[in-house]
């Protein structure tokens, strides 16, 4: 049973606004409220998986990404570990 969404917009100095889904911990921005939350909402959708899909290997090699190093998974750079 889904309890709705909390969604925070910020205006920021630039004149910019920020929406931040907190459930979903997903942010977005956009020149106006209105173009925020709409980015928005295409950032949950994605991060959620519900549009969008992986890119093919001409699309990384377009890139200039080798697909064989762009694989998920393995072991985490130094940086990124958590210190336990």
């Amino acid at each position: 049973m889904s309890t709705g969404r909390e969604i925070r917009l910020v205006e920021n100095p630039n004149g910019w606004w920020t929406a931040r889904d907190l459930d979903a911990d997903v942010s977005s921005q956009g020149e106006t409220r209105d173009e925020a939350l709409a980015n928005l909402d295409e950032a949950v959708a994605l991060a959620r998986g519900e549009i969008g899909r992986p890119p093919t290997d001409e699309e990384l090699r377009a890139a200039g990404i080798d697909p064989a190093d762009n694989e998920s998974g393995g072991e985490l750079p130094d940086v990124l570990q958590a210190d336990e």
